[in-house]
């Protein structure tokens, strides 16, 4: 059997800050992904204290997308460099910016991670994803351990957002057969 090679998928990034896409990361970032295509509205991060003691009072949920598909096979590649742009950007040794990169496909939204769990899979660099959420009869659907922000309506249209800039990328790079 010949492989066939991955559809391409969108690859985004889920930022929590408090203060907004610092110039100097977004330079970091678009130096590894390419030109920031896509800024989704802010919105208060309130779904959890997780990162409270670690970046403060005020966070908010942002979503970020570039103007190129990717081969899905590069997630582990873009968190080991989003995690790198975060310690850069961690003099005190607590995060000022939380960068969360995954991947849109027509199908599904995948999460990158470091942590393992009974549902995550190994996708190379001591990392896992997880499909967090799917779509399907014209919405997504959540699993079990889908976060609560990306459970919620307000990220959900922003996510539908991104996947039509996904479909609209996709139509204008397929070449006819």
């Amino acid at each position: 059997m010949i492989p066939k090679p991955y559809d391409k998928a969108l690859l985004f990034m889920g930022v929590l800050s408090t203060e907004g896409l610092p110039e100097d990361v977004r330079e970091a970032i678009e130096k590894h992904f390419g030109p920031i295509a896509f800024t989704s509205r802010s919105i208060p991060f309130s779904f959890t204290d997780y990162y409270d003691a670690e970046m403060g009072d005020g966070i908010e949920r942002f979503f970020i997308a570039f103007d190129a598909l990717v081969s899905p096979d590069t997630l582990s590649d873009a968190k080991t460099i989003t995690d790198q742009i975060e310690l850069m950007h961690s003099p005190s040794g607590q995060r000022s910016i939380n960068l969360d990169p995954g991947l849109i496909t027509e199908s599904n939204v995948i999460l990158a991670t470091t942590k393992n769990r009974a549902h995550r899979i190994a996708i190379g660099q001591s990392l896992y994803a997880e499909v967090t959420l799917i779509y399907h009869r014209q919405g997504f659907e959540a699993f079990p351990w889908t976060y609560a922000d990306y459970r919620s309506e307000e990220v959900q249209k922003i996510l539908y957002e991104l996947r039509r800039y996904y479909l609209s990328l996709r139509k204008v790079t397929k070449t006819p057969r």
